[in-house]
């Protein structure tokens, strides 16, 4: 079965979870969580069994689709995101207390677990892209589906609020990207990644158009991956969507504006690239600020969600950092292997997060810090939890967030971005005081007459495997590595 199988499976279970949450009124109301999760388990499994056989591909879709490494590593990684996700979803207040409503067909939620499904098909498709237009189709129906979800708990302000400011910057966003893929194909006379590259390289291409192009598109993208200046959306966004979306948000959209961006930016920096100095300094500008407002930003919030949402903009820093170094030389790492394996080590951490933000506010917990003052006392499972993923966030030694910031600094120093390194630096160690406050919240001394919290099997299965993550990632993170270099691999684990 290949990869292009299993993302067509996904739309139509998804479409038909719809359906039979619409026309089959009687089904329990676990059902279609149970099945949306059991259809994503049993179609990773599939994945994993194998990398995919580009000849299996139907005949149609070979020109406008590639299943390289690193495709195969966004694949997989869209799935073990939605899967997380859905798990989260199971997990949350909003889902909850649905299950314990007397209410029936008005308050039915099966599409909260069908639409996730979808958007992991359309981050799938995008992975494979070979052109501009194979990318803006399965953006869209991400994009769009996510605009559904942010807003889904309609009657909460926050959330209105959330969605009308996601949906108005989001049709910016995509203007302004249409627009950048309008100017780079009429000034390269191509849509694809590898014709954008070999026009770089011909004198005869106006530059000037092809920068502004090139500008715009990456612009556009800015905003899917939350780089600075198109970062305000997201504190007021994570805040006021429901958990399971807004870790959806952090990670899988994150991942799926990063696998476009690393194609474009490669595309437009190659070597002999008559744009590529700019491009590079404009991303490294870009880096530095992401990372200054992200990192500062978060040292005065005291809601676990708006932390949240400043720590995923300083990370996206990084990341944009790691796109504009290029190839280490010390390392053997492209860009794209660096990028992907950073993001391998922030899902783990970022779900268990938002897992954890979940099963504390199914029990009446509020969001704030101080709502988490002795948490050890009533949970020490959870505890252990939340501290492992913050400190891997903090990018604490040892845990999976230090291999990531480790491998993005080698690479800027190689190139000698000494000012960004800086900013970098400040950044991360600004993340040690804020990562920090929750874990001294946790361990704090509370109230002793509150009652003891308790966690399903479901939910405590995966923090323990999620931890596990964390843990193994952080000491040999050659787990991940097939997205690198075949000669990256020695090297990489020469530095660990």
């Amino acid at each position: 079965m290949c990869s292009f199988s299993i993302e067509i499976s996904l739309a139509v279970i998804g479409v038909l979870l719809l359906a039979l949450d619409t026309f089959v009124t009687s089904l329990g109301r676990k059902v279609i969580p149970l099945l949306a999760i059991g259809a994503v388990s049993l179609l990773l499994l599939v994945l994993l069994g194998g990398q995919g056989n580009e000849a299996l591909l139907p005949a149609f879709v070979k020109p406008f689709y590639t299943l390289d490494s690193l495709a195969y590593f966004y694949k997989v990684f869209a799935m073990v995101a939605t899967l997380g996700v859905l798990i989260i979803a199971l997990e949350s207040d909003m889902v909850i207390a649905h299950y314990s409503s007397s209410q029936s067909v008005h308050t039915r939620i099966g599409e909260f677990f069908a639409l996730p499904l979808i958007v992991c098909a359309g981050m799938m498709w995008m992975a494979s892209a070979r052109d501009l237009v194979s990318v803006f189709v399965p953006l869209e129906l991400v994009t769009v589906s996510f605009y559904v979800l942010v807003a889904y708990t309609r009657r909460s302000a926050n959330a209105l609020e959330a969605g009308v400011k996601y949906l108005i910057l989001g049709a910016l966003s995509t203007g302004i990207l249409v627009y950048g893929i309008a100017w780079v194909y009429g000034a390269t006379g191509s849509l694809t990644f590898e014709g954008i590259a070999a026009a770089t390289t011909n004198p005869k291409v106006n530059s000037t158009a092809l920068l502004f192009g090139a500008a715009l598109l990456l612009a556009g993208l800015g905003f899917k991956v939350g780089a600075a200046p198109f970062h305000i959306w997201i504190p007021d966004v994570y805040q006021g969507a429901p958990t399971p979306v807004t870790a959806f948000l952090s990670v899988g959209s994150k991942a799926a504006g990063f696998v476009v961006l690393t194609r474009a930016v490669t595309a437009f920096i190659g070597e002999g690239s008559a744009i590529g100095p700019q491009i590079k300094t404009a991303l490294v500008v870009a880096a530095g600020l992401t990372i200054a407002i992200g990192s500062l930003a978060a040292i005065t919030q005291t809601n676990l969600k708006r932390l949240l949402a400043y720590s995923s903009i300083s990370h996206a820093g990084f990341l944009v950092l790691a796109l504009a170094c290029g190839t280490s030389q010390r390392l053997g790492i492209s860009s794209g292997g660096i990028v992907a394996l950073y993001l391998a080590t922030y899902l783990p951490m970022t779900l268990l997060g938002f897992l954890l933000l979940a099963v504390l506010r199914s029990h009446g917990v509020g969001e704030e810090l101080k709502d988490l003052t002795g948490l050890a006392k009533r949970s020490p499972g959870m505890a252990f939890a939340l501290t492992a993923a913050m400190a891997s966030l903090a990018g604490l030694p040892l845990t999976a967030g230090f291999f990531g910031k480790m491998l993005v600094f080698v690479a800027a120093v190689d190139q000698g971005y000494y000012g960004v390194v800086v900013v970098a630096v400040i950044g991360a160690a600004a993340g040690f005081y804020y990562y920090f406050r929750p874990i001294l919240a946790v361990y704090s001394a509370g109230d002793n007459d509150k009652a003891k919290l308790a966690w399903s099997p479901l939910a405590k299965g995966t923090a323990t495997v999620l931890s596990a993550a964390i843990v193994t990632l952080g000491v040999y993170p050659r787990a991940v590595q097939f997205v690198l270099n075949p000669a990256a691999k020695t090297v990489a684990a020469a530095t660990m």
